[in-house]
């Protein structure tokens, strides 16, 4: 079981075969978030509003094909996950070009009874990329972090420079206002 809650877009134009989906989704992964949708412009929309962490595709929509959702997808995040679930069988070639489009996995709707099995190891693959992730967007914060901690020093260290420079402006025309006085007492 996937403990991690996973934000799931599923592109599918059938209900019995989304909700066969979902029904396997849920028997991996403890609190997964699912949008459902069955177009391109739909996905575009999700993508934005919804932020998945992993894109379920079949391959036949009414008015696009996977591959253009899957270009969609990868033109908005490349990082995220993309896998095809679909009735597209016996076409090696169809399967090939999906994985070489960027396409994290391919699993055919025949095996929708073991769906869950062959899916797991899949979406546990998108949660350590998503964990490791983490780890670095938190390393990058907390550098930056660090780096505004010392333009902030710098900064404080320019202003006292700026006011150690007034200072020796001010005694630089005191001092002048001196000889001013001694040149004028000596004249």
């Amino acid at each position: 079981m996937i403990n991690t809650s996973l934000r799931i877009l599923l592109v599918e134009d059938l209900e019995t075969d989304a909700a066969l989906i979902k029904r396997q989704i849920n028997k991996i992964v403890k609190s997964p978030e699912i949008e459902v949708t069955d177009n391109l412009e739909d996905s575009k929309e999700l993508l934005l509003n919804f932020a998945p962490d992993v894109v379920l595709s079949d391959y036949n929509l009414p008015t696009c094909t996977g591959l253009d959702i899957l270009e969609m997808v990868k033109e908005y995040d490349e990082n995220i996950a993309f896998i095809f679930i679909t009735g597209t069988v016996n076409d090696e070639e169809l399967a090939a070009n999906t994985i070489l489009n960027g396409a994290s996995g391919y699993i055919l709707k025949k095996h929708m009874n073991n769906l869950a099995e062959k899916l797991e190891p899949l979406l546990k693959k998108v949660v350590i990329n998503m964990v490791s992730k983490n780890e670095l967007r938190e390393r990058i914060r907390d550098n930056k972090i660090t780096v505004n901690q010392i333009y902030d020093y710098l900064d404080k260290i320019n202003q006292d420079n700026a006011e150690h420079r007034q200072n020796i402006d001010r005694i630089k025309n005191a001092i002048n206002q001196f000889k001013i006085e001694d040149d004028e007492d000596i004249g």
